[in-house]
């Protein structure tokens, strides 16, 4: 791909409509619900009220409340009621109503989400799709804003993917209802009415494993995903370099696609890694493990990283000195291209 959109160049031939992300996220699972009578979609506030950012508007007059099921104020008996639907071979998508609440989840997502199919021997699937809404910048209450995807990318057994644009968000979302593994959905609270572009109407899928070419270059490697994508394509554009930028969205969190990764910083010898999560024990320090592992030889300078700090997520009035800025992101290219550390 090389395409800003979540639309891969060269792109869909089908009909499109101009969707924001939060748009494309309800069309998607009306789609997949007409589609396939074994998906059932539950969560808080779901039902008659569309949901807390109204991702399922609608669908509760359209399917009823066997398929929109509102439940009471319980994450890990949420995620059980879903394994316990998943195993009789129904399709559960769950709305996390945000990520900083999957804590209360831990032992459903732990000991059965996440081992069921090897503990059965490969007999029993787990097909549930974990709807999380994640990051800051909508100044909400404590434990609103985490960006905590290193806690799932630690768990084998778990598709964790992170769309960046609308488009993206369908072929992405689509591909995780119809997969057998459980999928962690991730949904940037500050995306979902950022922008719009066009989104596909017909079945439109998109590889789960797949990180994504956003802009190609030779001199400097960025990535990002989420939110901190589009502040780095934006930083690209300012930073006012005699440079060549390369950009790659890690959409695909786990598996983590690092061979695309790897073979653009043998092609520019830098590499810049943008996140919101903390930074120590962050994703990016994985990322930079690999190709300090199979890349190093390739390196004209050290990475460097730009993520949110060590501390928890602060009050609302202060959460922007927290999040990586374009400002940010731009003096990183620079320290990165002139090797000031």
């Amino acid at each position: 791909m090389n395409s800003v959109s979540g639309i891969p160049a060269g792109g869909a031939t089908t009909a499109s409509e101009e969707m924001n992300l939060v748009t494309a996220v309800n069309h998607t699972l009306r789609h997949e619900m007409q589609r396939d009578l074994r998906v059932r979609v539950l969560g808080y506030d779901i039902g008659p009220i569309g949901g807390v950012f109204r991702a399922t508007e609608g669908l509760y007059d359209e399917f009823g409340p066997d398929r929109v099921i509102d439940t009471p104020l319980s994450e890990n008996g949420l995620l059980g009621v879903a394994v316990g639907m998943a195993m009789r071979g129904e399709r559960p998508v769950v709305e996390m109503q945000f990520l900083g609440f999957m804590y209360n989840a831990w032992g459903q997502f732990i000991y059965n989400l996440a081992n069921l199919h090897q503990k059965s021997g490969g007999l029993l699937n787990v097909p549930i799709t974990i709807r999380a809404t994640f990051g800051g910048g909508i100044k909400p209450l404590p434990f609103h804003s985490e960006s905590t995807e290193a806690y799932l990318m630690h768990t084998p057994g778990i598709r964790v993917v992170c769309p960046g644009t609308p488009a993206q968000a369908k072929g992405l979302l689509l591909s995780a209802m119809r997969s057998d593994d459980p999928v962690i959905f991730l949904e940037h609270t500050k995306m979902y009415r950022a922008f719009r572009e066009p989104v596909p109407l017909g079945d439109y899928t998109l590889p789960l494993d797949k990180c994504r070419l956003v802009q190609e270059g030779s001199d400097l490697t960025v990535v990002a995903w989420g939110n901190m994508l589009h502040h780095a394509v934006a930083a690209a554009a300012a930073a006012e370099v005699d440079a060549s930028i390369e950009i790659i969205d890690m959409c695909s969190l786990a598996p983590l696609d690092v061979g695309p990764v790897l073979a653009s910083v043998k092609k520019t010898g830098r590499c810049l890694i943008v996140h919101e999560a903390r930074r120590t024990a962050g994703p990016g320090a994985e990322i930079s493990a690999l190709i300090n592992e199979y890349a190093l030889a390739w390196l004209k300078a050290p990475i460097k990283r730009v993520t949110g700090f060590d501390v928890f997520f602060p009050e609302n009035q202060i959460e922007e000195a927290y999040l990586p800025s374009p400002g940010r992101i731009k003096a990183g290219i620079r320290a990165v291209l002139d090797y000031q550390f």
